[in-house]
């Protein structure tokens, strides 16, 4: 299988009140803001992680509702978008492209198309580098003076699909996903599918529920005790925890969930395992989903069900 898709590049959401998000998002969270901009008559925020070289991982985008816009991934060549332009196409899925900047600052040279369950997916390649805060050169480990919890990256995003099996088979089918993990009903079909393409347990995860909505999209941090200083992080400033640190089942990360201030479901992430292209699947049954998805407390609490935004 090609490594022409690399990772999870960025997610756009929409936010009712853009300044405190902005606020939100660099002074709880600690992203670094790199522009601003105005798209058809509607403000953006663009942000991004520290470790982070490109120009953009979140972007914020003033609208009525919260929720998800789209969310993007990075494609290794220019030609890679020729080719899954073809592989769309050739399974009827209509795509849009775009010159670099067109879609904004920074932005690369893209494609648009929509998944199964109604997302608006993004393969992009050549976003503007920015750097990582760091020389290249004998650096430290990390920039000083760092603001908020500051996590190095945008790890994964988590979305909600009426047929799980059609989302998952498209990226594994046609966008060339590798399957990680599932949870699987009684009857045989899937709940929820854990899904790679940078090695990682997951960049991309989906599980049963109505279809466009977002569960969550996470920020890795390197080490555990990170996730308890993060959630001090949270308590301190009000925010609202919806999960405490713990630990999944599936992926055997560690986490902790919380809201941002419109409502938004946001994730610190880490732990997990290796992907090599060998890996086999590995599958939860319905009776062991609260333990796939908290492993400890061994059940899902109903609001991690039935919220999203």
């Amino acid at each position: 299988m090609s490594d022409r898709i690399l990772r999870l590049q960025h997610v756009e959401i929409r936010v009712p009140d853009l300044e405190l998000c902005t606020a939100y998002y660099t002074e709880v969270l600690g992203l670094i803001e790199t522009a601003r901009d105005v798209k058809d008559g509607v403000d953006r925020v663009f942000l991004k992680c520290w470790d982070e070289h490109e120009h953009h991982s979140v972007v914020l985008r003033q609208a009525p509702t919260y929720g998800l816009d789209h969310m993007s991934f990075k494609v290794a060549e220019q030609g890679d978008l020729d080719y899954f332009t073809d592989k769309l196409q050739a399974v009827s899925v209509p795509v849009k492209r775009y010159a670099a900047r067109e879609l904004g600052p920074g932005w690369g040279e893209a494609i648009r198309f929509e998944s199964p369950s109604g997302h608006l997916v993004e393969l992009v390649h050549g976003m503007e580098r920015l750097g990582n805060m760091l020389p290249r050169t004998n650096p430290p480990p990390r920039p000083e003076n760092m603001v908020g919890i500051a996590p190095p990256r945008l790890d994964h995003v988590f979305v909600m699909a009426e047929d799980v099996e059609a989302f998952s088979a498209f990226f594994i089918d046609v966008l060339e996903f590798r399957l990680t993990e599932q949870i699987v009903a009684n009857d045989g079909h899937q709940l929820a599918a854990f899904l790679e393409r940078s090695h990682t347990p997951h960049d991309i995860a989906v599980i049963t529920g109505p279809n466009g909505a977002l569960h969550h999209f996470a920020f890795w941090v390197d080490e555990w005790n990170a996730i308890r200083d993060a959630a001090d992080t949270l308590a301190y400033h009000g925010v609202d925890i919806d999960v405490a640190p713990t630990r999944h089942g599936v992926t055997r990360g560690y986490t902790t969930y919380f809201f941002d201030p419109v409502g938004n479901r946001n994730e610190l992430f880490t732990g997990g395992y290796w992907v090599d292209p060998d890996f086999e699947p590995i599958t939860w049954t319905e009776e062991e989903m609260g333990r796939a998805i908290f492993y400890y407390h061994r059940q899902v609490n109903e609001r991690f069900f039935t919220v999203h935004s």
